[in-house]
């Protein structure tokens, strides 16, 4: 049973003579630094293992000398590896022979590299075929899967001009087209975009994240910018002295750093930009709007201390709010709660931007909904829990150093206004 797309089991890579002795050293604890000072031996990579799955953008960070480039070109044996395994889908990379190697890098996966890599005599159109020309493809079917590619990429106006005549990004996005045109299955990305200037870089990521939508590649990225990974990354792999501190989602290696040099390496980030709704948000009170009446709607207020209510259906799905002064309305006035209920309550999706909510909650009466995509209601935003997440402080200190938990506004709110006393 294939398991998952790639798959790393135990790899590491010793670059020197002495390799028994550089691992056993590495076993002892000592630095990586160390190591080459007592025995000329340089480990790249030390016992690393990890999954990536079908489809997914996997990204390995890490600063210069971490091992990330190393780990990238272990994987398609540019570099053979020490000792390890490497599987793709369920074949072991490691032990194919150098045809069966050759014949899985031309089919199965492709590699962009940071100085783009393209032909100066070529036009764009025959760099973009030249993958599939070194597989034997006709030059009919090829260049027609070359067209294909460049159009994908935005770039099939350009096709007859040569590689100097394009900016960089322009280049970077044909070095791409080219990986593309052969269909690989996996991308593998080497600092693919750090070469380029903040804002072609940031036009490079925005391409890279549209193309991933339409074309579903399982790519492995390397970078040394944080920002970078958690901005295309659906997981990050940090790396420091050819090991793996953490493998995590953004949100997990930001608010779980698994040890201080992940918590030092990350604390410059701004969690707003990363850290999204589904992270902050609170329980939502609810009254059932099919089942509920003005009575129960306002014992529950009571109940829970609070003037306000998110009004759903039985299969929990968003239909208004609904507040002590509407609830008493409908008893009043013998109405249903439909009658009554506030519809234009403001909601967000469970992926909305911390960053993004800001400007929403900022002069909302009212916590924001959060809601699936089927309108079914999951929580709620608060606006002390936006302010908390962009200060990144959820816990205060009380005058006997014991971790007091922030009011929200919810209940600040809550104990200004309360619920009628005679509801």
């Amino acid at each position: 049973m294939i398991l998952s797309k790639v798959r790393v089991e135990n790899l590491t890579k010793v670059f020197g003579r002495r390799t028994q002795q550089a691992l056993d050293l590495v076993k002892e604890g000592k630095s990586k630094q160390e190591i080459l000072e007592e025995t000329g031996a340089t480990v790249g990579v030390h016992d690393v293992s990890f999954n990536v799955e079908n489809g997914e953008v996997f990204v390995i960070m890490g600063l210069s000398g971490s091992g990330k480039s190393t780990l990238i070109r272990l994987i398609n044996r540019l570099i053979e590896p020490t000792s390890g395994e490497v599987y793709i889908d369920d074949d072991d990379v490691s032990k194919m022979s150098k045809e069966d190697l050759r014949e899985i890098r031309r089919t199965k996966m492709n590699m962009v590299f940071q100085n783009f890599g393209l032909f100066p005599q070529r036009t764009v159109l025959e760099n973009t075929e030249y993958g599939l020309e070194i597989r034997g493809v006709g030059k009919d079917e090829r260049q027609q899967k070359a067209e294909e590619a460049l159009d994908n990429s935005g770039l099939l106006s350009v096709k007859d001009q040569y590689p100097n005549q394009l900016s960089g990004g322009m280049q970077q996005r044909v070095g791409l087209a080219r990986a593309l045109a052969n269909d690989p299955e996996i991308l593998l990305m080497d600092e693919a975009f750090s070469a380029l200037d903040p804002l072609i870089r940031r036009d490079m990521q925005d391409d890279l994240m549209d193309l991933q939508e339409r074309v579903q590649k399982t790519i492995i990225f390397i970078t040394h910018d944080l920002d970078e990974a958690l901005r295309i990354g659906d997981r990050i792999a940090l790396m420091r002295d050819g090991k793996i501190m953490q493998i995590g989602t953004g949100e997990e290696i930001l608010t779980n750093p698994a040890n201080n040099f992940v918590r030092e390496f990350t604390e410059d980030i701004d969690r707003s930009k990363v850290l999204t709704a589904e992270n902050i948000m609170e329980p939502a009170l609810i009254t059932n709007v099919e089942t509920d009446g003005p009575n129960v709607a306002l014992q529950r207020m009571r109940k829970e201390e609070v003037s306000m209510l998110l009004a759903v259906d039985r299969k929990r799905h968003l239909k208004g709010s609904l507040t002590a002064e509407e609830a008493l309305d409908a008893r009043k006035n013998e109405k249903t709660l439909k009658d009554v209920l506030d519809k234009n309550v403001r909601k967000i999706q469970r992926d909305t931007l911390v960053t993004d909510i800001f400007d929403m909650i900022y002069n909302s009466p009212a916590p924001l909904a959060v809601v699936d995509e089927d309108d079914r209601v999951l929580g709620v935003v608060v606006r002390g829990s936006v302010i908390g997440a962009m200060t990144d402080k959820s816990t205060d200190t009380n005058e006997n150093g014991e971790e007091q938990e922030e009011t929200t506004e919810q209940e600040e709110t809550t104990e200004d206004e309360g619920v009628n006393a005679d509801a």
